[in-house]
């Protein structure tokens, strides 16, 4: 019988004088037999880099997702201070031109419905070359027209090839990071996409008042080339389904003049220890056959026990803080008499609080994951994948999330009645840092256990996060105004945190049973693989 593996040395170890004592006093005898036990026991999929990704790559190609990703939402709000003048050139009503951003974010939740379904199959790449093809080309024809029917047909266009990214984000960070580190890349990921509620209607306030309103899309153009251009010359394929760990060459839709140097740097490696393989034996990436979107697959992912009721929770509080945010125009414009610029600067508050947020909630992720890791004896090795079938991994996360969901609430009550009371200015702003702080921690963390548990589809389950969220806050924008002039702001504010609340006690059902119903899930895939190779 071949002699039991012994314990690979960890990073923790590195620094134990003991363990390096140890290790000094074996003799070259014991170094091959070493070699031998690993060379008779293979390493599994645990054992090995979970990635070929330095940190710093890892932290580039998420810094660029978010970049990508930050046109959806500041395409949707830099838009708002312009409205009123829009109106006036182009001779329709008001509520016409609002039917325009009624358009937008229809397409904001459909179009990652298809784009997360592609890129799961085809690749990040060919994704995001798609959308970003599409969004510039929509942002030009936005600048040069002056008719209603165009603005309105673009404008689909635009919200369709921008909000295609936003799937994305989440789906690089499941592809080159393991769930024990996924909180720390959080920041990354989250910091531009969330600064765009409160960056974008400062631009376009000052891009109304001092230029045109064409400049605005002229504006957009001018980011996106600056973006998508070296996004297509450096942007690597990071599909996992295409390209493994990183290792495995794609075909030439995904490759990128990244793939080039990550590959002669493996081969660099590589003959140190044996000679290099020849191109024609590099491990090459299967061709998989493509298909047309299905965004209905997406929407199977609401019937799922776990998935479904965390996606309607996490809609249902982001509709709310949308509404919330969406009432500012009017009632500051009505309390305050602000005009459009001034108007767009009072989303700063909220913008500093999505970013303290995103600094501050990664590292509390990955304490949590790394506390209940210690409880049960597991070690957390980085850059290494983890047997997540019996950890709790809706604990490690939900506790993280119910004290920014409960101060939120209690947050968003506060705005409202200090708004109703017509109170000093600073109320309401500290209010919004706040407001700003728990919906992006309580979001990300959201999206961050959406992924771990389906890490094979994190396109689709983040397209279908992303569709539920811009549905309902569609629906919810246009319900705040009829609610506040029914029953007040300060009543409509707190309706919106019973609502939070009282959904609550579904997280804590979804921590008890979600470890269960995961199990369940893998021994049913389990089962339908060996019937399959069966």
């Amino acid at each position: 019988m071949a002699p039991p593996l012994e314990k690979e040395i960890t990073i923790s170890e590195v620094s134990d004088p003991r363990v390096n004592a140890a290790k000094l006093e074996q003799g070259p005898g014991d170094i091959c037999k070493d070699v031998e036990r690993q060379t008779q026991h293979p390493t599994t999929e645990y054992d090995t880099p979970f990635s070929v990704w330095s940190r710093s790559e890892k932290k580039f190609i998420i810094l660029t997702a978010s970049i990508a990703a930050f046109f959806s939402p500041v395409s949707a709000h830099i838009y708002y201070p312009a409205l009123n003048r829009i109106s006036e050139d182009l001779n329709v009503s008001t509520s016409l031109i609002n039917l325009s951003i009624t358009t937008y974010m229809i397409f904001q939740g459909l179009a990652p419905a298809f784009v997360g379904e592609f890129s799961d199959n085809a690749g990040r790449r060919p994704a995001y070359l798609v959308c970003g093809m599409i969004y510039t080309i929509a942002n030009i024809g936005l600048a040069l027209q002056n008719s209603y029917a165009g603005l309105l047909v673009l404008r689909c266009f635009q919200s369709a090839g921008s909000s295609g990214t936003v799937s994305l984000i989440y789906a690089v960070i499941a592809d080159v990071v393991p769930s024990s580190d996924r909180g720390s890349y959080v920041v990354y990921a989250a910091v531009l996409p969330q600064l765009a509620p409160s960056l974008g209607p400062v631009i376009g306030g000052l891009l109304a008042q001092y230029a045109n309103w064409h400049f605005i899309f002229w504006f957009l153009f001018i980011v996106a080339t600056v973006v998508f251009v070296p996004l297509g010359l450096f942007f690597p394929e990071t599909c996992r389904k295409i390209v493994g760990d990183g290792s495995i060459s794609p075909a030439k839709l995904n490759r990128c003049l990244t793939n080039k140097i990550q590959e002669r740097r493996m081969a660099a490696e590589n003959s140190n220890i044996a000679q290099p393989k020849q191109n024609d034996e590099a491990p090459q990436s299967k061709k998989h056959s493509l298909r047309f979107p299905n965004p209905f697959a997406v929407l199977a992912l609401l019937v799922q026990k776990e998935c479904g009721p965390i996606l309607i929770y996490t809609a249902v509080f982001s509709s709310g803080m949308f509404s919330t945010l969406a009432l500012i125009p009017s009632q500051f414009k009505k309390v305050y008499g602000f005009n459009e610029l001034q108007l767009s600067l009072c989303y700063i508050p909220l913008g500093c609080g999505t970013i303290a947020a995103a600094f501050i909630r990664g590292r509390i992720i990955d304490s949590r994951f790394r506390h209940y890791a210690n409880k049960l004896g597991l070690e957390v090795v980085r850059n290494r994948k983890m047997d997540l079938t019996d950890f709790p991994l809706e604990k490690a996360r939900i506790e993280v999330v119910l004290p920014t969901l409960y101060l939120g609430s209690a947050c968003i009550i506060a705005f409202g009645w200090t708004v109703q009371s017509e109170t000093h200015l600073a109320g309401p702003l500290i209010l919004l840092f706040f407001i700003g702080f728990c919906s992006s921690a309580t979001n990300s963390t959201f999206q961050v256990l959406l992924v771990d548990i389906y890490p094979g589809r994190a396109g689709a389950v983040t397209a279908a996060n992303n569709l539920l969220k811009c549905w309902l806050g569609a629906a919810a924008a246009a319900l705040v105004i009829p609610m506040i002039n029914a029953i007040g702001v300060g009543w409509t504010c707190t309706l919106f945190s019973v609502f939070f609340v009282a959904g609550s006690p579904l997280l804590w059902f979804i921590m008890k049973h979600g470890p269960r119903w995961r199990r369940e899930a893998a021994e049913k895939k389990k089962t339908k693989d060996h019937d399959v190779d069966g």
